[in-house]
């Protein structure tokens, strides 16, 4: 196959030889760019575009964590130490917020607690309620109840900070 394309080129005049030398040099030049060249150059420009966005998604991430920081050590600092009876407290606050608790059980330093209905705006009160006085909620499971603006609280573990 090779021969026979040899023998058809130099069966060809200096001119029609010349032509073709520039055509294929050309179609070389083109194949190089529209297979090599621009591909290359397109995911270049595409990975530069990513490295900026990720670049300003770091420095987000940065920023925010270092507010994070000093939001919870100012969290901790300004957070009271409770030192009193945690069901009798835990007690007094949901009657001042008219949250009726269904069982309430003691285990060492922790409390757990199920109300079977309750106002949300009241629970979310009285949760920050407890923790202003510096009891921790250390786990919590609420569940929708039957009225509209009603929850159910499954489970809340509240422990001394």
């Amino acid at each position: 196959m090779l021969n026979s394309l040899k023998q058809k080129y130099q069966q060809l005049s200096e001119r029609e030889q010349r032509l073709t030398q520039i055509s294929a040099v050309i179609v070389t030049i083109s194949l190089f760019y529209w297979l090599v060249w621009a591909p290359m150059s397109t995911a270049v420009e595409q990975g530069r575009q990513v490295v900026k966005e990720q670049t300003a998604l770091l420095q987000w991430v940065q920023n925010t964590a270092d507010k994070a920081v000093l939001l919870q050590r100012s969290a901790g600092s300004d957070r009271a130490k409770f030192t009193g009876s945690l069901p009798q407290t835990v007690n007094q606050t949901a009657q001042r917020h008219n949250i009726s608790i269904t069982r309430m059980q003691p285990q060492a330093d922790t409390l757990q607690i199920w109300v079977d209905k309750a106002a949300f705006n009241d629970v979310i009160s009285w949760l920050n309620d407890i923790e202003s006085k510096g009891i921790n909620i250390l786990d919590a499971d609420f569940a929708d109840s039957d009225a509209p603006g009603q929850v159910k609280i499954r489970r809340l573990l509240l422990g001394k900070s």
